[in-house]
């Protein structure tokens, strides 16, 4: 399975025509946050894949263009707070960042936790069913103390991290860190688990299941 995962900037040869020839054959979509929901739904149009995502910390609650509104891309799946499962892949979800102001799609950690927590019953379920938990983790944060930012606004989320190590995804996607420098890691190991930042974008070929 081919995967496409974006986060937080718009990649110009992305949003154009461009964009069918460099990924055709993506199977799969996934949006880490801080993407503007007219951007989303034209990579889902364009490629023809299904496109899940959650929000980022500077996300609109309502998003206002020549097309209308939107509160979400039309046809994308939020996956926040959810579990599913496409084409045999687990997948789960967490949105928005660790509270640093008062803004939309920011938590405390302890509501992070809670966010967190309401995925255990179905993961529990998932190892029942499928011998495994869950495959992929799709946040906008990181997990504490895997690149995470050097500054209060961008650290780290302390119940991403024990979702790692404890039901160990095979892949957990997230944005919210931009690289400026070409020589900052943005996949990293977690336990069993690869931790990959999807700044701009970034392409995995997933043997599932």
């Amino acid at each position: 399975m081919r995967i496409l995962s974006l986060s937080d900037t718009l990649v110009t040869y992305i949003y154009s025509p461009q964009v069918r020839a460099r990924f055709h054959g993506v199977d799969l979509i996934l949006a880490c946050g801080d993407l503007a929901y007219y951007y989303l739904e034209y990579v889902y149009n364009a490629l023809d894949a299904p496109l899940f995502f959650v929000r980022g910390n500077h996300d609109a609650v309502i998003e206002y263009s020549t097309a209308g509104q939107r509160t979400a891309p039309h046809g994308c799946i939020d996956l926040h707070r959810r579990v599913v499962q496409y084409r045999g892949l687990l997948i789960a979800g967490v949105e928005g960042s660790a509270r640093y102001r008062p803004g939309q799609f920011q938590y405390s950690q302890a509501e992070m936790w809670q966010h967190v927590l309401q995925l255990v019953p179905r993961l529990m379920l998932n190892r029942m069913q499928y011998g495994r938990y869950l495959d992929i983790f799709v946040t906008h944060a990181p997990p504490t103390g895997v690149h995470e930012g050097d500054d209060y606004t961008h650290r780290g989320v302390d119940a991403f991290r024990w979702l790692d190590v404890v039901f160990r995804p095979i892949y957990h996607f997230h944005g919210h860190i931009h690289i400026y420098n070409p020589n900052h890691p943005t996949k990293s190991m977690l336990g069993a688990t690869q931790v990959i930042n999807a700044y701009g974008f970034k392409e995995v070929e997933f043997d599932c299941c």
